[in-house]
């Protein structure tokens, strides 16, 4: 269950995307069937192939909520029909506009975790977002200690016990949403930069070894999704400003 968070509005009918602005948008992903069958039908026959190959139905179902509603944002910043649009990958499978062209320049992302999806759009930035639940009974000593920079582990071992779980799943988040901005995958190493980590100290991309001007170049900042989940979002440049809307 998702918290009543007042940074999260209800978007107006007559919502624009401008050049300054980053857009996150949240929603749930756990929808009635006579939700699914809507949603689904914005979908092509292309993805709801790649929708079938789930084994499990509610991931199916998932899958299939989280890019219906991504076309719908997208067709309602473009103002085309959702189902027009075309997408393509990058090397790495970051997916971006191919149809229509007047859309290259507009960059949007997606992370679903648990019960929730976070949206991210702008126009001319790339953009990464991340959402994860913080579900407990993982090892995450084992996991920072395979994943996180030597700075990040230290940071993570320095905080109370009881601040342990929560400050692993931020910097988590934070990782992710930095190397889906990047469009890179996991060919850009998780230990060659670092992100802050403290619950409730300032979000901030601390430094980069692989890239000693991303400091200069990309702004990190925390979301509030909601209780038990950690957010992110990475974007180009230091201009810009966040607009969180509810689906």
């Amino acid at each position: 269950m998702i918290n009543a968070d007042p940074h999260w509005r209800v978007p107006p009918t007559d919502l624009r995307l401008r050049a300054n602005e980053v857009h996150v948008w949240r929603a749930l992903s756990n929808v009635s069937t006579g939700e699914i069958e809507s949603l689904q039908s914005m979908l092509v026959d292309e993805e709801l192939e790649q929708a079938r190959r789930f084994y499990f139905e509610k991931d199916r179902r998932r899958w299939m909520m989280a890019h219906a509603i991504l076309r719908m944002v997208l067709g309602r910043y473009l103002d085309i029909d959702p189902r027009e649009l075309r997408f393509r990958t990058n090397t790495y499978g970051k997916p971006s506009l191919a149809y229509p062209h007047t859309g290259a320049h507009l960059h949007f992302n997606l992370s679903h975790s648990g019960d929730l999806v976070l949206y991210a759009f702008a126009y001319d930035r790339q953009v990464g977002v991340d959402v994860e639940y913080m579900r407990t009974g993982i090892e995450y000593t084992d996991l920072a200690a395979s994943h996180f920079s030597a700075h990040e582990r230290a940071a993570l071992h320095a905080l109370p016990e009881a601040l342990q779980e929560e400050a692993f799943f931020l910097c988590w988040s934070r990782k992710e949403a930095y190397i889906k901005a990047r469009g890179q995958g996991l060919s850009l190493p998780l230990d060659q930069f670092d992100v802050s980590l403290v619950p409730g100290g300032p979000a901030s991309l601390l430094g980069s070894r692989e890239d000693l001007q991303a400091t200069k170049r990309w702004s990190l900042r925390a979301l509030a999704p909601g209780e038990r989940y950690a957010g992110a979002l990475v974007a180009e440049g230091f201009d810009w400003q966040l607009c969180c809307w509810q689906w």
